[in-house]
């Protein structure tokens, strides 16, 4: 008897394992970050006309505001709970004929007015509460200049 008793221990326990590994985590932060557009940045050439970016002359950042809300946060008093970035594009939303040939894209954001640009890619932990965002956009053509023509460039920013 005690033999038998044995086996279904295992069993059962090898059940519970299997079942611990196939169900869903539920993720640790519980809470929201909403991202509000403020205004459209502006993309100005340089005078070689082989920059387009926000940063050029008569150029602006385009901005938005973010406010990150999480219980769990608040109540375990952590500082990190969600991190802001804003990538690079790989190509203009929209652009004439060979406006996107041999064309690299880059972003920096700032947070709360820092004067402090921060790389695109690199997510930058924030606290709960409302921070702004200045997002800037520069493409860069490694041969020849831009074509005359209308650009769009789109920067998502993010809040995980």
């Amino acid at each position: 008897m005690r033999r038998k008793s044995g086996r279904s221990s295992l069993a059962l326990l090898g059940a519970a394992v299997l079942t611990a590994f196939c169900v869903p985590v539920q993720a640790a932060i519980i809470g929201t970050c909403t991202i509000v557009i403020g205004s459209s940045g502006t993309m100005k050439a340089n005078p070689a006309i082989n920059i387009f970016g926000s940063k050029q002359a008569g150029g602006s950042s385009a901005t938005a505001t973010i406010t990150a809300s999480s219980l769990l946060c608040t109540v375990l008093n952590l500082i990190d709970c969600y991190s802001v970035s804003a990538p690079a594009p790989i190509a203009f939303a929209s652009a004439p004929t060979g406006g996107d040939t041999n064309v690299t894209f880059d972003t920096v954001f700032r947070l709360d007015g820092s004067g402090l640009d921060i790389p695109g890619g690199s997510p930058q932990q924030v606290t709960n509460g409302t921070h702004s965002i200045q997002v800037d956009l520069t493409a860069t053509k490694s041969s020849g200049i831009f074509p005359a023509g209308n650009y769009q460039g789109t920067v998502t920013v993010r809040c995980e």
